[in-house]
């Protein structure tokens, strides 16, 4: 069955996958959807609470439904979803320095060097990444740059002549190149502020929350070292598109009241992403932890909805949700593209799938100065779609999370064609309070909850 029904703030909600689109549904409507189903011991003694007339009318709701087209027992989109894609880029993971001045306990990077030398990246490495790009980029002509790290800004100049040198580049080719930074801020100044203000480019900062939050995983007073660049980019940059990021650890299940100190702080732009790390490792999160992470999801989203109502709302990454546009054809069975039309290049130039396999030598595909050597591997990935991937054809959420980070499925279960479950089941909470508060923020605006037409 390709939709989903479910509760959140004792309301209830259907989804219908296909096409999109979202309803608020009475209860009667839920537990018979629900029954229909699962059939559980638990759904029956619910339904059981519902007069004859009640069953009925919820039924012949159902059936309306139907008849428009939704809750329909196949989705057309799968049946014959073998397509083409060109082997063309789009964006770049450059990895301006494999250092770091901090040491955060749960770096996937172990502080930066990826399991190697600590290095930066020089200038012809760069341009010869910028030129890789361009010339391997086909007929897109919107590209993309992250400078990553380590912390980039430990080779800040080579940043500033690389935007440069790649503006030019693709205008030369018609194209252009948009950047985003990704930094710690701790090397974060007026002058590199000033620089992304005037190449437009997009800032991802790094800070965990609460002070003995963030300094327990990060280092003992990086929280006040960090948090007044924060506040200056939001009060004396407001015209820069950014992010505030944060990782939550099993130290922090109650990670609502993080995403509270910072919008209290006047944040309006976060993002709070679980651990990704060795499962047997003291802080990373465990299957038992899931009911109370849900839990915590929920909060976080009656925080939201109580900004909202306030009138001062912020953005939660995760919980975006856009019901009228949503993802192109590719990028929906696709993912990222990271392997295909994605990579990850290293200070010496190697080129991996993406930043989270750097280091992997079963994923080196070759370097910006000879090309992909290993055309398989990018072959490997370009095939791994979403109707290729271990039970993602059947999931309710598949259109939002395209079978899932191919690194969490490799690093939990070896293979990228066998998503991390419980990484599903989290991704899968977020988008239900996303749609939720979707539907509730349109019914207050006046506005019918969305239903693609048919």
């Amino acid at each position: 069955m390709h939709w989903h029904a479910f509760e959140l703030f004792d309301r209830y909600f259907l989804f219908d996958t296909p096409s999109n689109s979202l309803f608020s549904i009475d209860r009667p409507v839920y537990l018979v959807l629900r029954n229909k189903k699962y059939s559980t011991e638990e759904g029956k003694a619910a339904l059981a609470e519902l007069s004859p007339e009640l069953i009925r009318e919820a039924e012949e709701e159902i059936k309306a439904l139907q008849a428009g087209g939704y809750l329909q027992d196949t989705d057309e989109f799968l049946q014959n979803p073998q397509f083409t894609l060109e082997p063309q880029l789009k964006a770049l993971c450059l990895h301006l320095a494999h250092d770091c001045q901090l040491r955060c306990i749960y770096c996937f990077a172990g502080g930066g060097a990826f399991g190697g030398d600590r290095s930066i990246m020089n200038q012809e490495v760069g341009e010869a990444a910028v030129r890789f790009l361009v010339e391997n980029s086909g007929a897109k002509d919107h590209l993309e740059i992250d400078f990553f790290g380590g912390e980039p800004l430990l080779n800040k100049e080579v940043m500033f002549s690389l935007v440069e040198y790649g503006e030019q580049v693709a205008a030369a080719k018609g194209k252009r190149l948009h950047f985003t930074l990704t930094t710690n801020t701790l090397e974060l100044d007026r002058r590199v502020l000033d620089f992304l203000r005037a190449h437009q480019m997009g800032l991802i900062l790094s800070l965990d929350g609460r002070p003995e939050v963030n300094d327990r995983t990060r280092g003992r007073g990086t929280h006040d070292r960090i948090l007044p660049r924060i506040l200056e980019v939001i009060t004396e940059y407001p015209d820069l598109n950014y992010y505030v990021r944060g990782t939550y650890t099993r130290y922090n299940l109650d990670f609502s009241e993080d995403v509270k100190h910072l919008y209290h702080l006047g944040i309006r732009n976060i993002s709070v992403e679980p651990v990704t790390c060795d499962p047997k490792l003291p802080y990373a999160i465990r299957p038992d932890d899931l009911q109370e992470i849900f839990a915590e999801y929920d909060r976080l989203a009656h925080f939201w909805w109580q900004t909202y109502e306030q009138g001062d709302p912020f953005k939660f990454f995760h919980f975006n949700v856009d019901l009228e546009k949503g993802p192109c054809l590719p990028k929906r069975l696709l993912g990222c593209g990271a392997g295909f039309d994605y990579l990850a290049v290293t200070p010496q130039g190697q080129l991996y799938p993406c930043h989270q396999f750097v280091g992997e030598d079963r994923f080196l595909l070759g370097s910006v100065f000879s090309g992909i050597n290993k055309p398989e591997i990018r072959e490997e990935f370009g095939q791994a779609r979403l109707y290729r991937k271990e039970g993602c054809s059947q999931c309710w959420a598949r259109y939002y999370c395209s079978g899932n980070c191919h690194a969490n499925a490799y690093f939990a279960n070896g293979n990228i064609l066998k998503p991390d479950l419980m990484a599903c089941e989290l991704l899968k909470k977020r988008l239900e309070c996303g749609l939720a508060l979707k539907a509730m923020q349109m019914e207050a605006e006046g506005t019918a909850v969305y239903s693609r037409e048919k």
